[in-house]
């Protein structure tokens, strides 16, 4: 099969967890014998056009712009040049696989002006990340997953979790939604021996003290305001020290002012946005992930971290619950709750053997149900379903 991706994010380029989606679960699919073209937008001095395990990529500028909508508009003008121009360039494709709402007007506009299937990954609904629709904002984004969903020939999700959501959210079919977990590439996290890991560890925590950490987006539904509540009980519960880590770029000020307001500025660091390289490197150091969140699809960050094989605690929010099993991959606390989380992270820190079992269990879990070739798979079924059903219609 000859397949168009379209994604507004790719390495180096990442803002969550599409980016890494996409980056990993395309190459599997090159394995399989399929020929993956994918548009994404241009980012620093990354290639306008390249190779990449086997994945043909094309970035495409997009003009800056204050206003996120007009930016996101010619986002999709500009794609849309560029997948017209590889369509008629390369004798056309397969299929159109589509990630997320910011894609949906090329998609679709592609997916008519060519006759070619759509297929959708929606990686999480704008209801779900607000808890609701509230202002005009949510409600635009709202209408643009509906048309994507209503356009896709299939509709593809991470967990049950999500499957639910898009059938309340967005009005779709269950029948028309398959589930398909993300993945993880284990290897990455692997511990190189001509690395100083004890004199890195040193840059985060003195020896004695115990590394707490989050990664992921700064935003809201990700609970960190939550974790930094929970810090003051697990610093005065554990008798020795404990440094907390949030890894993220963004605009952290808030948190920041809230640490101080709380007395844990001393315990605490900000590092912003942590490369990759650094980031495999700090996770095999530290001691305890949290990913206190209040809305999460899924979860590739818990992923990483049972790669990683550092002891996992996560809310009951969404996805989170399908992907660790309570007290045998990790800690499950409730969501949007400091006393609990604590107590989740207490139970890491407290009791380092349960924890290393844990820890040995989440690894193995990754081959069983997250690896990114039994995946692939999955996807190809869906693409074969579709090209099949297609066969049978006069377009």
């Amino acid at each position: 099969m000859k397949i168009l991706i379209l994604a507004w994010e790719f390495p180096p380029r990442i803002v969550g967890g599409i980016a890494r989606h996409v980056a990993e679960l395309y190459p599997e699919m090159v394995q399989l014998g399929h020929e993956i073209h994918l548009i994404t937008i241009e980012f620093g001095e990354a290639p306008a056009q390249e190779v990449v395990e086997g994945v043909h990529v094309y970035r495409v500028p997009v003009p800056a712009n204050e206003d996120f909508f007009a930016w996101v508009g010619q986002m999709n003008l500009s794609m849309g040049n560029k997948g017209g121009e590889l369509i008629q360039k390369l004798g056309g494709f397969d299929l159109i696989h589509a990630h997320d709402w910011l894609v949906s007007d090329v998609a679709i506009a592609l997916k008519h002006l060519f006759k070619i299937p759509l297929i959708a990954t929606i990686h999480a609904t704008e209801y779900g990340r607000c808890h609701g629709l509230y202002n005009e904002t949510n409600f635009y984004i709202n209408r643009k997953e509906k048309e994507l969903a209503h356009d896709a020939w299939r509709v593809i999700v991470c967990t049950q979790y999500m499957k639910v959501e898009v059938v309340t959210t967005l009005d779709c079919p269950a029948d028309k939604i398959d589930i398909v977990h993300n993945g993880i590439r284990p290897h990455k996290k692997r511990k190189d021996p001509s690395f100083d890991y004890e004199k890195f560890r040193g840059d985060f925590a003195k020896n004695e003290e115990k590394i707490v950490y989050y990664v992921g987006r700064i935003a809201p539904e990700k609970g960190i305001e939550v974790l930094l509540r929970a810090a003051p009980k697990v610093i005065n519960a554990f008798g020795t020290g404990v440094r907390f880590i949030v890894i993220g770029g963004g605009y952290t000020q808030h948190l920041k002012t809230l640490a101080e307001s709380i007395g844990i500025h001393d315990s605490c660091q900000f590092t912003g946005f942590m490369p990759d390289e650094d980031l495999d490197k700090f996770q095999t150091i530290a001691d305890c992930a949290v990913f206190p969140s209040l809305y999460e699809p899924f979860g590739i960050v818990v992923l990483e971290s049972f790669a990683a094989k550092v002891p996992v605690v996560v809310s009951n929010a969404g996805g989170f619950l399908e992907v660790v099993q309570h007290k045998q991959t990790g800690v499950i606390t409730a969501a949007n709750d400091s006393d609990s989380l604590a107590w989740g992270i207490l139970e890491v820190l407290q009791h380092p053997d349960r924890a290393q079992e844990w820890v040995e269990n989440a690894y193995a879990d990754l081959e069983k149900r997250f690896s990114w070739p039994h995946l692939a798979r999955q996807t190809e079924q869906v693409y074969q379903q579709v090209l099949q059903e297609r066969q049978r219609v006069d377009w």
